[in-house]
């Protein structure tokens, strides 16, 4: 009995916990966990990533926090900053978000040195599904 008022005092002396939905987009559904209202919105950021890889979830996100943004409806559009504590907005439900990547721009003559263009995973653009998948695959996949 001794040991269990040990236990309960020292939670008491956290913080109150509190049951955090977070929605990631994309996903089929909130990712429910406890946390306590001091802890910082970067560290519900990162449970909640690692809630959703343990969980196996698609599509696959990764683990570092720093490339998401976590955003309350309820409080407006703004994202929410990483230094403050989750509990200080009172809501409960957060939306996860990737954070949007830079586009780079790349000035005539300074593309990479091969003579390629610049596109995402170095497919050129308006190139057929067809030639890419043989490309990609070894495979021959005759047209109709």
């Amino acid at each position: 009995m001794l040991l269990y008022n040990k236990q309960k005092k020292n939670q008491n002396a956290k913080g109150n916990r509190i049951l955090i939905s977070v929605t990631v987009l994309g996903s089929a559904g909130p990712i429910r966990f406890v946390a306590y209202e001091e802890d910082l919105v970067a560290s519900v950021i990162d449970t909640a990533l690692k809630c959703y890889a343990r969980e196996g979830r698609l599509p696959l996100l990764g683990s570092d926090f720093n490339d998401f943004l976590l955003y309350c409806p309820m409080v407006g559009p703004e994202a929410l900053s990483a230094w403050n504590a989750i509990g200080s907005l009172g809501a409960r439900n957060f939306t996860l978000c990737r954070k949007p990547e830079e586009k780079k721009v790349v000035k005539e003559g300074e593309g990479e040195g091969d003579g390629r263009s610049n596109s995402i995973n170095g497919a050129r653009k308006g190139g057929s599904l067809k030639a890419w998948i043989n490309k990609s695959f070894n495979l021959k996949v005759s047209s109709h």
